[in-house]
């Protein structure tokens, strides 16, 4: 019985994690198109040594693949217009609560699928949207109108140091004529004369 497949099998799994390292770490979601492209392949690339061809030709091929992936994101990095090339650009989907639905058509996204998205982050009303974006690794990027836009702490801080300024200047005005009379004694001292 040829057991080849059992070290073939553990230079594959412990080659390709070596490997598929250097491409970066990221979630699926988060995959640019260049990088998809490429787990496609190495998926189907290095699973072929199990069949007769030379492992080490596999992962080398492999590694050549990643490595030309790490050039193309280092050169992605130099120009604004590869990247545009390799990735794309964000593209606005709402904008002041009103869905462009162009952009939905040029990106292939139906109305529903955007409304799965921003439930998907918590929006409740398309309404309630200034801009909404699809990024260029398909994630859903929004801003709230400022009206609906939650309190930050200091934006609270500020309320309650108004607050407490005003409540001081309650306090302050009610030091009035009959507050002076009430009490015996002036807020302010009259002048010597006229006493």
């Amino acid at each position: 019985m040829d057991l080849h497949f059992i070290w073939k099998s553990f230079v594959i799994v412990f080659g390709g994690i070596l490997i598929l390292r250097l491409a970066g770490r990221k979630s699926i979601s988060q995959l640019t198109v260049a990088q998809t492209v490429l787990m496609v392949a190495v998926g189907s690339l290095i699973i072929q040594p199990v069949g007769d061809r030379s492992i080490w030709i596999t992962m080398l091929i492999t590694l050549l693949l990643v490595l030309f992936l790490i050039v193309v994101e280092y050169i992605v990095l130099k120009s604004d217009k590869l990247e545009t090339f390799f990735y794309g650009k964000s593209i606005i989907v709402v904008e002041n609560g009103t869905i462009i639905d162009k952009n939905l058509a040029k990106i292939r996204l139906t109305v529903d699928m955007l409304e799965v998205r921003l439930r998907q982050q918590g929006v409740q009303n398309i309404s309630d949207l200034q801009w909404a974006t699809i990024e260029s690794n398909g994630q859903i990027g929004y801003l709230l109108k400022p009206e609906k836009q939650y309190a930050t702490k200091e934006d609270i801080q500020k309320l309650l140091a108004l607050f407490q300024a005003n409540e001081q200047n309650i306090t302050n005005s009610t030091n009035n004529l009959f507050t002076e009379v009430k009490n015996k004694i002036h807020k302010e001292e009259p002048p010597t004369h006229l006493k």
